[in-house]
């Protein structure tokens, strides 16, 4: 019923602006034309003064009076045919950049040439589209935009081939030589097109020698339009992990990412990291094609030395900030770029496990303090936190500090790990490459394995006596720290054993001098069991001479410190 009523109000709107223009009243109108739902009573004979084909359908048509004709499939549909009405009956209407394609496909549909009949509206829109629309970049793309809704004719009239090569050769010219602020402007202009023509456009200003960076600065504006809601809000407040539905919406924000992925320029530095590792985002949310995927990841690990934390933070987390994505796309970049940064050292007939690059120690740093980002998480494993870790070659760190930042934060989010399980979180550390604030923190920090501080006190305490650099004698130490840490452990389980027996004794002693009263002679003490006992077991503590005494190990404040603590290392 509702559409009905609403059928009924645009025939009598149509004809109710048809009597506003028709020349003359006296005249009965003796044809009714149907575009759609709209309705149009005219005169023939003004149609067929300029209308070939109208004029061919009254003609070749059975019926001896045609009351009606259809021309439901006219490009423009009712706006336009009455404007091409209009024109028939010579008055006067406005061509502009948002309807002459749409009056040149009707006018070509009417057969409205100038071959019919002279100044035929074939004719005064091909003259408005050479001397006006086509003439700037800004009405190219205005009558390209309106093309979309006139496929296939507009191809067939070669009005959207003529489109792109003025807005390719308006754009190119722009870039080089730009003749307003700001200088990328013209990418704006072609950001309100369909992501069709805006290939066209794309490929035609490649075919034109258009730099990889005007390229990229067209893709990166065009990105950031269509896809709003998914790049450009990096705050993680845009989108909720329920919204990711495979809908309509989804599917086609789909197949545009897919499509701006192909169009990206060969030259993968061209495009900023950030705007890179936001698109990888989208395109895990999205779940892309595989290809398509790969792709973003190959090229943010062919420029990852220029990655920042908060560029690998965007691809790890979801939309709404509370949960990790799967970590391997990151897993997969990193380890791509220590695969290049190899086969960089051994092209050029070096090492790299003897040397490492200025890049790939800036990458190590960064995928440490990164690791100290996501290690709060308790859904982060073990396995995925050494996983990372382990990438970065051991040589790329000078020093382990962020590392061992990384590893400590790790611990206190994951309180309820045993000591084995805190063991494989601090493998992928070496105590030994932690700077002097580092290891005496370490030396205190109750959440380390004890093996760790073992190494840390150790190693500080043989630099005092030795003096010795950190780099010189870093591997001698670490041999000799492997023997005596089962040594440590079985001193540790000889003290304990030893505590325990001599508690046995006193008590033994408390009840002997109970029972005997106070008979008990002054004199000389004699050496007794316990004490006999203690000092031969005392000699198996290979750290009972020197500064290697580690018997106030668990006393955190029996640790000399000689210098002041410079930097926190701990979440603590």
């Amino acid at each position: 019923m509702a559409a009905s009523l609403k059928g009924n109000n645009r025939r009598s709107l149509a004809m109710e602006r048809t009597g506003q223009w028709v020349f003359s009243q006296e005249i009965p109108t003796d044809v009714v034309v149907e575009v759609g739902e709209a309705n149009f009573s005219l005169h023939k004979f003004m149609l067929v003064a300029k209308s070939n084909y109208i004029r061919k359908l009254i003609m070749e048509s059975k019926e001896a009076d045609l009351t009606n004709i259809d021309l439901s499939d006219i490009p423009g549909g009712p706006e336009i045919f009455e404007k091409a009405a209009k024109f028939c009956y010579g008055v006067n209407f406005e061509i502009t950049v948002h309807n002459v394609a749409a009056l040149r496909c009707a006018a070509e549909y009417l057969q409205m040439t100038d071959k019919y009949c002279d100044g035929n509206l074939s004719g005064r829109t091909e003259d408005f589209l050479k001397q006006v629309a086509l003439t700037s970049l800004s009405g190219a793309v205005v009558v390209l935009k309106s093309c979309e809704d006139l496929l296939p004719k507009a191809e067939e009239l070669k009005i959207v081939q003529r489109c792109v090569d003025v807005a390719s050769t308006k754009a190119c010219n722009e870039a080089n030589f730009p003749s307003r602020s700001p200088p990328n402007w013209w990418t704006e202009e072609l950001s309100i097109l369909d992501i069709g023509f805006f290939e066209k456009i794309i490929a035609a200003m490649k075919l034109r020698g258009a730099k990889s960076l005007t390229v990229a600065s067209a893709l990166i504006t065009y990105t950031e339009r269509t896809l709003r809601d998914l790049v450009r809000d990096h705050t993680g407040n845009g989108i909720r992990s329920s919204d990711n539905e495979d809908s309509n919406l989804r599917s086609r924000q789909r197949e545009l990412l897919e499509a701006i992925v192909v169009l990206l320029p060969s030259e993968r530095a061209a495009l900023p990291i950030n705007f890179l590792c936001c698109l990888l985002r989208s395109a895990i949310f999205l779940k892309v094609a595989h290809t398509c995927k790969n792709e973003l990841e190959k090229r943010i690990s062919a420029i990852l030395e220029h990655v920042t934390v908060d560029d690998l933070l965007v691809l790890s987390f979801t939309y709404d900030g509370e949960r990790l994505f799967d970590l391997d796309s990151v897993r997969r970049i990193i380890s791509g770029f220590v695969e290049k940064e190899k086969s960089v050292a051994v092209f050029n007939g070096g090492d790299f496990q003897e040397v490492c690059s200025t890049a790939m120690q800036r990458v190590a740093k960064t995928v440490d303090a990164y690791l100290g980002e996501i290690a709060t998480h308790g859904e982060l494993s073990i396995c995925k936190f050494n996983g990372i870790a382990n990438l970065v070659p051991k040589d790329a760190r000078k020093v382990d500090d962020d590392l061992y930042r990384a590893i400590d934060i790790f611990l206190k989010a994951h309180p309820n790990l045993d000591e084995i399980e805190r063991e494989k979180v601090c493998s992928v550390m070496d105590p030994l490459k932690l700077s002097y604030e580092a290891r005496v923190h370490a030396s205190q920090n109750k959440r380390l394995p004890v093996q760790i501080v073992l190494h840390a006190l150790y190693y500080d305490q043989l630099k005092l006596r030795s003096g010795a650099d950190d780099a010189h004698d870093a591997m001698s130490t670490r041999s000799h720290l492997q023997a005596d840490v089962s040594l440590v452990r079985e001193n540790e389980a000889l003290r304990s054993e030893l505590m325990k027996m001599k508690m046995y004794i006193s008590d033994i002693q408390k009840n002997s001098s109970a029972a005997g009263g106070k008979g008990l002679g002054g004199g000389s003490k004699k050496p007794t069991f316990f004490s006999s006992m203690s000092k031969t077991l005392g000699k198996l503590n290979p750290f009972r001479h020197g500064s290697k005494d580690t018997s106030n190990i668990d006393d955190v404040t029996a640790v000399d410190v000689t210098k002041p603590r410079r930097r926190r290392f701990s979440i603590s």
